[in-house]
């Protein structure tokens, strides 16, 4: 087993090398992911004598269901011009204006939806307002670092606060009090330094579609818009009320915006009857190089949750620290951009206790849960491939993982720090 677990701890680090030298060996991440995923369990079936761990299979199938839903909706919002008026409301000709107005609102957005969703919205807004695209990878890149560090300080807002949420480690006003502002700073720290890679004014986009070319009318527009919009708002809603997972949800509202489109197109002439831009047409531009380096990579972190590497990472840590919450945590928080979050929260939530009864660092809303909150939802900033919204910004907006490496990690690392900083200030120092 040991020898196992070594083998597959090698296949990870090359085949995470493999993707992140993509542009060198020229040959994509999807194609690399799909082949560490299969390595790997290939070692720990012939290794363990174990099968396929199907309810492994099962928790990353929801994962993709749910993002092949939102990118759907988005997609269909979009062709008809429902965010011509989202675009109307950030538009300026300042390229450093439209840099925080994006901030802004992709953080509170994102705890308002979650950030994986909220990462789709921004980026096809974005597009309306930037045609430059070497400007609209460092916005794409604030994206991305504004939606994780605005889904950390939410109950709903990422996985990992939602695990630590229902788990009862944290309260919903607990963690949204005392994490807001590291959270607001994670983000607005990077955003104060990538402001300087822009400057001047920003080039006017290629013109969208002329209203001749959209098929419905602006109320009709409108209406898909808050279909879509609100049907995504809604799944936090569903599975708090339900207790079903949020892929249900997702394909709830997209069954939702799928009827509504078509009711909409029964009442249009034949002529202007446009079948590429029905749903059952719009399913098939859904980008599967992204979805299949998405499988890829959560299905290869399941081994090394299988074999138990990642909960002996966090014993080790916990000795070495010799119990230091903020070493833990701030640790814990940079691996998450290497592998998945959510183990690594879990296997937190199985070594430490909550206990309710004693005002104490693991009690509920205590330093260890907020810490571990906050650290694993920004720390996946720091690696384009750390996190769910990094992963579909990076497929959608074409960002290599050598670039994000090189122009953004330190970037996110200083923000990260910065929040920890803070955080510590107030409760060690302050005792606030």
């Amino acid at each position: 087993m040991e020898l196992t677990t070594l083998f597959i701890i090698i296949v990870f680090v090359v085949g995470y090398v493999c993707i992140a030298i993509e542009d060198a060996i020229k040959v994509t991440k999807s194609a690399t992911a799909l082949l560490m995923c299969a390595i790997t369990w290939t070692l720990y079936s012939l290794g363990t004598g174990d099968g396929f761990d199907l309810h492994a299979l099962g928790d990353t199938s929801q994962t993709i269901f749910f993002l092949m839903g939102a990118m759907t909706i988005v997609e269909v919002v979009d062709q008809q011009g429902g965010f011509n008026f989202v675009r109307d409301a950030l538009s300026t000709r300042s390229k450093r204006s439209l840099l925080w107005r994006i901030a802004f609102m992709t953080f509170f957005l994102s705890a308002l939806l979650d950030n994986l969703t909220t990462s789709i919205v921004m980026i096809m807004v974005l597009r309306k307002l930037v045609a430059d695209h070497k400007d609209r990878i460092i916005y794409a890149a604030l994206i991305v670092i504004s939606a994780n560090a605005g889904g950390a300080w939410s109950p709903i807002g990422d996985v990992t606060t939602i695990m630590l949420w229902i788990n009862k480690s944290v309260t919903s006003l607990g963690v949204m009090k005392e994490i807001i502002i590291p959270s607001l700073i994670a983000m607005i720290v990077p955003a104060l330094i990538l402001q300087f890679q822009l400057k001047g004014d920003l080039q006017k986009p290629q013109a969208d579609m002329s209203l001749a070319e959209l098929d419905f009318s602006k109320r009709e527009r409108d209406l898909v818009f808050w279909i879509g919009v609100g049907g995504l708002v809604f799944v936090p809603i569903f599975h708090s009320v339900t207790n079903l997972p949020p892929f249900m949800g997702i394909l709830l509202a997209l069954s939702m915006i799928w009827i509504a489109t078509e009711l909409l197109y029964s009442r249009k002439k034949q002529k202007n009857n446009k079948k590429k831009k029905r749903v059952a047409a719009l399913v098939k531009r859904i980008d599967m190089s992204t979805l299949l380096f998405f499988l890829g990579i959560l299905l290869t972190v399941t081994t090394l949750e299988k074999t138990h590497v990642l909960e002996n990472v966090g014993i080790w840590l916990n000795n070495v620290s010799n119990g230091n919450h903020y070493l833990v945590t701030g640790v814990i928080g940079v691996l998450s951009s290497i592998v998945d979050n959510v183990p690594l929260v879990a296997c937190c939530m199985k070594m430490y206790a909550i206990d309710p009864n004693v005002a104490s660092d693991f009690a509920q809303d205590g330093i260890f849960w907020q810490l571990l909150a906050y650290c694993a939802g920004v720390g996946g900033s720091m690696l384009i491939i750390g996190s769910a919204a990094g992963v579909v910004v990076m497929g959608l907006e074409k960002i290599s993982f050598g670039w994000y490496m090189r122009k953004i990690t330190w970037i996110a690392f200083v923000g990260y720090i910065a929040g920890i900083a803070y955080y510590w200030l107030e409760r060690s120092v302050l005792g606030l």
